[in-house]
């Protein structure tokens, strides 16, 4: 059975399942039928797009294939939300937008053409119950509908799609489907089964436990707080969180930083304001995170158009909730910045402010040969983190310096050794000074710039046309004994 439509980890064949919370579960086995019929279902607004694509649709069409002889077949699990007479899809979304998409697609492509009387009882049900209609804002959502739609098109109406498959799927394809009045324990239930079960990203663990961490005062601002990293494609989020938050905040506590795995979500969970106790470092937290609200609802704020940003940092304690979105996104924005496409210096770095040299080292590490072999990739990494933090703690004071000291400390690495790893890296930043630790624990930049480094003999560097813009560098800042 594919992981696509496996049972729930959580379904036993009793019926029962080990949900850890606090409020009873309404749990029932449906089948889609009755689920695209349930005129009470809704898509929240703070739900990510969907993102589902024709891979997906192919893979569902043909577990549903391969299984249709059985007396019945689980497609998986749905979360529900129950709040003002609705039910709110927490997670399931993807698999339920797919299922509609099939049934109007066999409705436009093949309803004149039915013949089978159970067929013909479940559509005229459908006319007269009505199927789901949600609606969705994100242009992301609309592409991917289109498309997949295209492709169910041409799904429905080949010969293999039979009049039975149809009832098979409407029938016999079931949905174990759990409710919660509470949408925090929903979130919950949603993130301590998929701990436990389905391999979801880091990142996915991390949204739903920081969505279940909205305090109500923000309940109203998390559509808006969610939209950005609900546009983004999951490839964006995995990378942001393992190659830079992940590295620079383990490396900053001079702690190992090779694999970002769900194990690891406690380093980006914090204090929930409105729980926390009054202790003395929080203190800090609550002032900046009330004054900050404050001051942007303001009514002299519709006057000046001026927005007080939260002063996030690399290193601070995560607000969970509300906070915890706006920090993703600082960052995401951060992170485009430093690794711009194309040939370009990085944004984050305004080169009017750079001397000659440090303008140079930049355009170097974006155009010579050996910058797409992978050792030189984890060691452009090092680089990059290593200049956002600086950047993120003292913004462009002493710019040209911090470049040109962040660059002889990265690249010594790569000039140093033939075969650059992941542990390699890792071993680098934690064995040589860590550099990291030394920008958490300045107070001035001049701390971070006066750190001596080591000049490179002949005999240690292994030489290769393909980093020899490197070298060249090297031996140019003296950095490079011949």
């Amino acid at each position: 059975m594919s992981q696509l439509v496996a049972d729930h980890p959580s379904a036993k064949p009793n019926g029962t399942a080990d949900t850890r919370t606090a409020e009873p579960l309404d749990k029932a086995i449906i089948s889609v039928k009755a689920l695209l019929s349930d005129q009470s279902l809704r898509i929240p607004e703070y739900q990510r797009p969907y993102k589902w694509g024709v891979r997906n649709v192919n893979q569902l069409f043909g577990d549903i294939t391969k299984h249709q002889g059985k007396s019945s077949y689980r497609l998986g699990t749905i979360v529900f939300h129950k709040e003002k007479g609705c039910r709110n899809i927490v997670d399931g979304q993807q698999r339920t937008i797919t299922l509609l998409l099939i049934v109007k697609a066999f409705l436009k492509e093949r309803r004149d053409q039915v013949e089978d009387h159970r067929l013909k009882k479940h559509l005229s049900d459908f006319d007269a119950q009505g199927l789901i209609d949600p609606e969705f804002d994100s242009e992301i959502s609309h592409l991917n509908i289109y498309r997949n739609y295209q492709e169910i098109c041409r799904l429905v109406t080949r010969p293999d799609f039979t009049e039975e498959l149809m009832v098979f799927l409407l029938e016999k394809c079931q949905l174990v489907t759990f409710s919660l009045e509470n949408v925090s324990e929903a979130f919950q239930f949603f993130d301590s089964q998929n701990a436990r079960g389905r391999d979801l990203e880091p990142h996915d663990l991390l949204k739903a436990y920081h969505l279940r961490e909205f305090t109500e005062a923000d309940e109203s601002l998390k559509a808006a707080t969610v939209a950005q990293w609900e546009n983004s494609e999951t490839e964006e989020l995995a990378n942001l969180f393992a190659l830079y938050l992940y590295r620079i905040r383990n490396w900053a506590k001079d702690s190992s930083a090779r694999y970002f795995g769900k194990n690891d979500t406690g380093l980006f969970k914090g204090v929930n304001m409105e729980k926390i106790a009054d202790y003395p470092y929080v203190e800090q937290l609550r002032m900046a995170h009330h004054f900050v609200d404050h001051y942007n609802h303001q009514y002299e704020r519709r006057i000046d158009h001026h927005r007080l940003d939260f002063p996030f940092h690399l290193d601070q304690i995560i607000i969970n909730g509300r906070r915890f979105f706006e920090l993703v996104s600082h960052y995401q924005n951060k992170v485009k910045d430093i690794r711009h496409a194309g040939e370009k210096l990085p944004p984050i770095v305004d080169h009017t402010k750079l001397d000659e040299l440090p303008r140079r080292i930049l355009d170097t590490l974006n155009t010579y040969s050996g910058r797409n072999r992978t050792g030189d990739r984890y060691t452009r990494s090092i680089f990059d983190c290593l200049l956002l933090y600086y950047v993120d703690k003292f913004g462009l004071t002493e710019i040209s310096r911090a470049v040109e000291k962040i660059f002889i400390w990265s690249y010594t690495l790569r000039l140093r050794q033939q075969v650059v790893q992941l542990a390699s890296m890792d071993n680098h930043v934690l064995d040589n000074g860590n550099l990291f630790k030394l920008v958490r624990e300045s107070t001035h930049p001049s701390e971070f710039l006066s750190y001596p480094l080591d000049t490179l003999q002949e005999k240690d560097v292994h030489k290769t046309e393909a980093t020899k813009a490197i070298r060249e560098l090297f031996e140019e800042m003296r950095y490079y004994a011949v």
